[in-house]
């Protein structure tokens, strides 16, 4: 069974999975709230889409961005870490983005992948519900670690979590954190803060 991860906290990876990982993937799902009241029951149960976008940050032991993978760049340029494709509405039922990390290809000089979303159409997160984000092992699909993202607020992005080498064993951080902007570019200021 799966961890239910709360704010702050920090597992090691190969634990919860109960062996070595290789590969693991990082999902980010969502909701649109529904509209309350007769109209909103009149005019559609949801208000509209929400395009969330996840993102990776790779950083090395000097806290230097060694790569991005994003909307707009959908694979790291050393091949280990794949972006899925970006959701524009977060329809559907699981995961809505995915970011998979081949663990044993992320390049040895690499500490820190740092793990965002942000509403790229402005709205806050006072319209999404039921979002969250789960750390798999992609050999066997098993969850192994779930974070629900903060609820309701007038932030428009979070900080969710951080993968980092730790005495040659990769562990997972629970971050959580608010923060504000569009892409990932604008949260690069407070990423660097969880380093």
């Amino acid at each position: 069974m799966a961890l239910n991860l709360e704010k702050g906290q920090k597992i090691s990876l190969s634990k919860e999975a109960g062996g070595t990982l290789t590969k693991v993937t990082m999902g980010l799902g969502w909701d649109v709230a529904k509209k309350g009241g007769m109209l909103g029951g009149l005019f559609g149960s949801s208000g509209g889409s929400v395009d969330l976008d996840a993102s990776c940050v790779m950083f090395d032991d000097t806290n230097k961005i060694i790569d991005t993978v994003w909307f707009r760049q959908l694979k790291s340029k050393d091949g280990s870490i794949v972006h899925t494709g970006d959701n524009l509405t977060g329809e559907g039922e699981g995961d809505d983005e995915q970011i998979i990390v081949d663990l044993s290809r992320v390049p040895s000089n690499v500490k820190a992948l740092i793990f965002t979303v942000n509403s790229f159409t402005g709205q806050t997160f006072d319209t999404i519900e039921s979002a969250y984000c789960r750390m798999l092992d992609s050999s066997n699909n098993k969850e192994i670690a779930r974070y629900t993202l903060s609820g309701k607020g007038s932030h428009s992005a979070q900080i969710m979590a951080k993968l980092y080498r730790h005495n040659d064993e990769w562990k997972m951080h629970a971050i959580g954190e608010n923060g504000f902007g569009r892409t990932i570019e604008s949260l690069l200021p407070q990423i660097i803060t969880h380093l």
